[in-house]
């Protein structure tokens, strides 16, 4: 990635995380950058392409917090790597997070998420012709919970509510119990 579309976008995604996705414009941005709006169409495109950099953003943030090499440990321990990497991304940026749900996935970065899950369903043994359809279930479960929690749109169990993390990793153990049964009914 270009340093000036770089910064361009780490700027907007700043924007963001401080006041909100209602606060980002062209404008906004080049004030940070300190460049006019008409400057940032070169290395940005209009709004739509710059919330596009930002989902890409955002997944190249996702694969730098999932680990350098995560392919030497089990399976089971990656996907839930993978599910706490997620988390982190939504509560680092609860502003620009939802992004992931609402723009179509823009360019080779965003299908980071769809590979990573993939790889560890592959090395689980799943059959190749289920390994799709389980994926699109773990992402949805994923990314669904993760903006619910963000959003607030979740419904918060009261009982666990005093250690959300223990309650999300009890979650990712049934995910994980969901892709080892799947291999021993295969």
């Amino acid at each position: 990635m270009d340093d000036k579309r770089r910064l361009i976008l780490d700027q907007a995604l700043a924007l963001v995380d401080e006041h909100g996705l209602g606060a980002m414009s062209m404008r906004a941005v080049a004030e940070r950058v300190g460049l006019t709006s008409m400057a940032l169409y070169p290395y940005v495109g209009g709004k739509d392409a710059l919330l596009d950099g930002l989902v890409d953003l955002l997944h190249l943030e996702l694969g730098t917090g999932y680990g350098e090499d995560p392919g030497d440990i089990d399976w089971r321990q990656r996907l839930c790597a993978l599910g706490r990497a997620v988390r982190a991304l939504s509560r680092a940026h609860p502003g620009a997070y939802p992004l992931l749900l609402n723009r179509p996935s823009a360019g080779a970065s965003a299908s980071w998420l769809t590979a990573a899950l993939r790889g560890c369903l592959h090395d689980a043994g799943v059959p190749d012709g289920q390994v799709p359809r389980l994926t699109r279930m773990i992402c949805a479960f994923l990314l669904g919970y993760t903006v619910g929690e963000v959003t607030g749109g979740l419904p918060v169990d009261e009982a666990a509510a005093h250690d959300d993390a223990a309650e999300f990793d009890a979650d990712l153990d049934d995910l994980v119990r969901l892709v080892e049964v799947t291999v021993s009914v295969a």
